[in-house]
């Protein structure tokens, strides 16, 4: 079960880890073979013919040492052999990045200078300082023993928001804002007249009217600042310019970000209108026992069978024995995964045919876990294991297997569909509605019901949500 839940791009990982930990375990285009009492070596082998093998010598490096690490210990290089190695870029904290700009801005001593640190200690990951003042003055006094008003701290505070990136120390989003724009206005000499204005016009409506910029009331912020829709929009841009998470563009930060690819498990192939359900190669590895493993148990069965093992040779008899059962089981499991992810896939397959063969969404079908698990005769838990995580490979793109499953709604004509389809379309109306008024729950509810979809209105907010489309005041537009 543990293996089934595995996404591909981590299974060959999974695979490499067995192979090092089992030495009986091996890769490669081979028979896995059952029986090995009745295996007949000549019959089996003649390449091992030419080539006798001393048995207790060839297992006294597993039994004696640790299997799991026998790779890791060998020595492979000469004295002569340059050992290369790889650089590691040396990468710097926003927070080192700001204690360096520390002496860029006036302190006047070492006391505020503590303050400066136990400021920049408290700064966020978003660039914000979410702690109070008073708060600072706290931690200065238990952790430092260093008595400071809050008026030394603010005094302190106001210096460190001069730092680089601007917007750094902001208390709320609000202020963040104004921040920056008060480090643009005083570089006015790289914008033209027409920038200034709108900067300008941008930060009183920061500082003054920001409930109203923040609930867009454009109508209201044109009479209370006294100017036109061209003005307004203008003054708007300037503020979609900035950066509402100042430390967020910060490099060495964002460079350990790693980028993550999808590997799909399934690939689904249309040839002449009839579906095809292949895994990908990276779910079929080729595994099978080692013949030197399998030779070793045939030849110490046979002695163990005429009573001729001595504790030694017992030992090694166990050893070898634990050691290909251990690698029978892990083949045993992998080809158990294989079957159990194609049965499940060409089970969706069937299910969403018409999906797979036109690409489109408004023709997947209303999907649970349970009608999988009615058709394959597995478990819902097992059906979920193969679902979850995976992806499957269309001529219309990679999908997600857990974005196949849905509920089901009724039509006003009885039909049932799935709410993928619902949320299609709630997609599509919001897309295409005139932005200057944007509609609300309730006309969507009142456009999808026109389609034939019989939806309540919370129904509309709880898809709306999902799909993370705001509601229709944070979507209004100039």
């Amino acid at each position: 079960m543990k293996l089934l839940q595995i996404p591909t791009v981590n299974l060959e990982q999974r695979i490499q880890e067995e192979l090092e930990a089992n030495p009986a375990l091996d890769e490669g285009d081979n028979e896995t073979v059952d029986e090995f009492a009745d295996t007949d070596r000549e019959a089996d082998s003649e390449d091992y013919q030419d080539e006798p093998y001393e048995l207790d010598d060839y297992l006294t490096e597993y039994i004696e040492d640790d299997p799991a690490s026998y790779k890791l210990r060998a020595n492979n290089y000469s004295a002569d052999d340059e050992e290369a190695a790889i650089p590691i870029a040396v990468q710097q904290s926003f927070h080192e990045y700001l204690e360096q700009q520390l002496g860029l801005i006036e302190l006047d001593s070492e006391k505020e200078e503590a303050i400066a640190q136990q400021v920049i200690g408290s700064i966020d990951e978003d660039g914000y300082l979410r702690r109070d003042p008073m708060a600072i003055v706290d931690d200065l006094m238990f952790a430092r023993n260093i008595f400071a008003s809050e008026e030394e701290v603010e005094s302190v505070l106001r210096r460190i928001q001069q730092l680089d990136p601007p917007g750094t120390a902001a208390r709320n989003l609000q202020e963040c804002l104004l921040i920056q724009l008060d480090a643009k206005l005083q570089q006015e000499f790289e914008y033209d007249d027409d920038e200034l204005e709108a900067l300008n016009v941008a930060r009183k409506m920061m500082r003054k009217y920001f409930d109203g910029f923040s609930k867009k009331h454009f109508e209201k912020l044109q009479r209370q600042l006294g100017i036109d829709e061209d003005l307004l929009r203008r003054a708007m841009d300037e503020i979609l310019k900035l950066n509402p998470k100042p430390a967020s563009g910060y490099s060495a930060q964002s460079s350990t970000r790693t980028t993550q690819y999808v590997v799909p498990d399934f690939i689904i192939e249309n040839r002449e209108d009839e579906l095809v359900l292949s895994l990908n190669q990276r779910n079929a590895p080729e595994l099978h026992i080692s013949d030197q493993f399998r030779y070793m148990l045939k030849d110490y069965s046979n002695e163990k069978a005429h009573g001729k093992l001595s504790r030694s040779q017992k030992e090694a008899f166990r050893f070898v024995k634990q050691k290909v059962e251990s690698a029978r089981w892990f083949i045993d499991a992998i080809r158990q995964r294989q079957e159990t992810m194609y049965k499940t896939m060409y089970a969706i397959m069937q299910l969403q045919e018409d999906f797979f063969l036109t690409g489109d969404q408004r023709k997947m079908r209303p999907m649970i876990l349970q009608d999988i698990a009615d058709i394959t005769g597995l478990d819902v838990s097992t059906v979920s294991r193969v679902a979850n995580s995976k992806f499957v490979q269309t001529e219309f793109g990679t999908q997600r297997l857990k974005d196949f499953f849905s509920e089901s709604m009724q039509t006003s004509e009885g039909e049932e569909v799935s709410t993928l389809e619902v949320k299609n379309i709630l997609s599509e109306i919001v897309s295409e509605e005139n932005k200057r008024k944007p509609l609300s729950d309730e006309k969507l509810k009142n456009m999808l019901q026109e389609k034939g979809y019989q939806i309540a209105r919370r129904t509309v907010a709880k898809y709306r949500e999902q799909l993370n489309i705001p509601k229709a005041s944070l979507r209004k537009e100039l």
